[in-house]
């Protein structure tokens, strides 16, 4: 009898541990965080259209930032940090539309200052042509 109950018991036991160590497992399984892949993406397209921009020469420090970033995001990726790797792609993928911004910025002040001149060119050309009449 009392081996019965000992039975039973070690059964329900058993069967209660095994319930719990599946349920560690298929916890386990489900939080396990996937690898960015998006965030990962969006940075390197981000980073593609900078220097095809020319954010290397116009925005270094920024394109280089992004560059960095980017690294450590797949270094990230790597060690299983997930969460790390997302948060530094996004900011890669921020630095690389700042490089793009500024290397815009950099183009549009240039034309500016070639049409400046221009106008400058231009105004003397007038003056000299007033003067010679």
């Amino acid at each position: 009898m009392y081996q019965s109950i000992n039975q039973r018991f070690g059964d329900r036991i058993r069967g209660a541990l095994t319930i719990g160590v599946a349920t560690v497992l298929l916890t386990a399984c489900v939080t396990s965080p996937q690898p960015p892949t998006g965030a990962l993406t969006a940075a390197e397209e981000a980073i593609a259209s900078a220097e095809q921009a020319g954010a290397r020469q116009h925005a270094g420090a920024e394109f280089d930032e992004a560059m960095q970033k980017l690294e450590k995001a797949e270094q990230s990726v790597r060690a299983e940090r997930m969460t790390e790797a997302e948060r530094l792609a996004l900011e890669a993928t921020i630095a690389a539309e700042l490089a793009s911004a500024r290397t815009e910025s950099a183009k549009a002040a240039a034309i500016n200052r070639e049409m400046g001149r221009g106008a400058d060119a231009l105004t003397e050309e007038m003056r000299r042509a007033g003067d010679q009449q």
